[in-house]
């Protein structure tokens, strides 16, 4: 394994262009599965993910080519709908092929996600709403098996919005007879762009945006070519980066979907310029305290709690940072510790006590956005961090530390 070493200290400055969003890729290569067809997907973020769903697509028959950032996928041979566990452990979005594959073949056997129990685990909401269209859902040896004759559109309420859940149903219910429609709705811009996604192939999807979507069943569907957004979240983790050391510009960047992150960056301090793909952001001194509440979309995004951490940290006071989507996403925290960072936890609620400074150290990676913060921190300590365990900054960043080299970062990734 790989490990990250960083000299901080160096201030930032220059331009970084942002990839495709992780979070929008994975389901619209899910969606490609639901017709005969040959989907080319652009400006596709080379990832650990992105890999792992090519490899699943591949074991249920379908063929792609990968190169220069354009995936091909011809789902024409698919005649497998099965996806094992060996790969959908190491990614819980691989669930998401789970609909478009009951869809196309009415009949699908598919992993339960690591971890998972059979009970009240976010994936009930998938096969719960998967039942009311009318599919049968039986669980043997670990794998969830759906049947469905025909799936019967109906009125689907999910007790939280779920990105996850709302997306397996729209790629489900699109060729379903008669009228969907599901109430409490995610609203994410990944979201709205697999409906985009979904009515270019023919679908009749509307509410995008909105927490009610209604989805009119259609007959068939054809293959459509679709440009992934940029991602918001790698796009927020270097908004961040410039807030503590210097000046950025972002480019091929979507401002409209950081608008809170914009919000609190400033009440930080910050100084934002954006138009409409790019962003520049200059730090001031020094860092305001600022608390945040972490909530669906449009609120501030729970995969950049751990940076704001980060960011408070150096703060020139107390802020309060609560997490309501994962209580227990705090991993970070002791290994921020270990950089000097003063924060107390207690269940959901992290109260960092901001210092003028940060002194490297050895820490491990224990999550994507935790590596993330974890080299937000390790850049602006003195002296020398070493992260380890980086392969889960790989899943959800490219070419993490080349984008920061360019910005001036003394960073290396070195084989252990």
């Amino acid at each position: 394994m790989d490990k990250i070493v960083i000299q901080g200290g160096s201030e930032l400055h220059g331009s970084v262009r942002i990839s495709g969003a992780k979070n929008a890729v994975l389901p619209i290569m899910a969606a490609a599965l639901l017709v005969e067809g040959v989907t080319v997907v652009r400006n596709v973020p080379d990832l650990r993910d992105t890999r792992t769903m090519i490899r699943l697509l591949e074991m249920v028959g379908a063929k792609t080519s990968f190169e220069n950032h354009e995936l091909t996928i011809d789902a024409r041979p698919v005649d497998t709908p099965v996806a094992p566990y060996d790969l959908v452990k190491t990614m819980r979005a691989s669930f998401y092929v789970l609909g478009p594959l009951l869809s196309r073949f009415g009949e699908t056997k598919v992993s339960l996600p690591g971890g998972c129990a059979w009970g009240p685990r976010p994936v009930d909401f998938h096969l719960k709403g998967l039942e009311k269209l009318g599919a049968k859902i039986s669980l043997e040896g670990g794998y969830i098996q759906a049947k469905a004759d025909y799936l019967t559109g109906s009125t689907i309420r999910f007790e939280i919005p779920s990105v996850g859940a709302t997306g397996n149903l729209m790629m489900a219910a699109v060729r379903a007879r008669g009228t969907t429609v599901i109430e409490n709705a995610a609203r994410e811009p990944e979201i709205v762009q697999l409906g985009e996604f979904l009515n270019m192939m023919g679908a009749q999807v509307r509410g995008l945006g909105t927490d009610e979507i209604t989805i009119h069943g259609v007959d068939s569907l054809q293959a459509a070519d679709i440009r992934v957004i940029p991602d918001r979240i790698e796009a927020g983790t270097f908004l961040i980066a410039g807030a503590m050391l210097g000046s950025i510009e972002l480019e091929a960047v979507e401002p409209k979907h950081l608008k809170v992150v914009v919000e609190k960056l400033e009440e930080a301090g910050a100084e934002i310029q954006s138009d409409q793909h790019t962003m520049k952001i200059h730090c001031t001194s020094p860092i305001n305290p600022v608390n945040i509440t972490t909530a669906v979309y449009p609120g501030f995004p729970t995969d950049l709690q751990a940076q704001w951490v980060a960011l408070m940290a150096l703060a020139n006071g107390t802020s309060i940072i609560t997490d309501t989507i994962y209580q227990d996403r705090f991993s970070h925290i002791p290994e921020l510790s270990r950089l000097g960072a003063r924060i107390t936890l207690e269940k959901n609620v992290a109260v960092v006590m901001g210092r003028d400074q940060l002194i490297g150290a050895p820490v491990m990676s224990t999550d994507i956005r935790a590596s993330a913060s974890l080299i937000l921190a390790g850049l602006a300590a003195q002296g020398t961090t070493e992260i380890s365990r980086i392969y889960h900054i790989d899943r959800g960043y490219e070419r993490i530390e080349e984008k920061f080299r360019t910005l001036g970062a003394s960073i290396q990734r070195i084989p252990e």
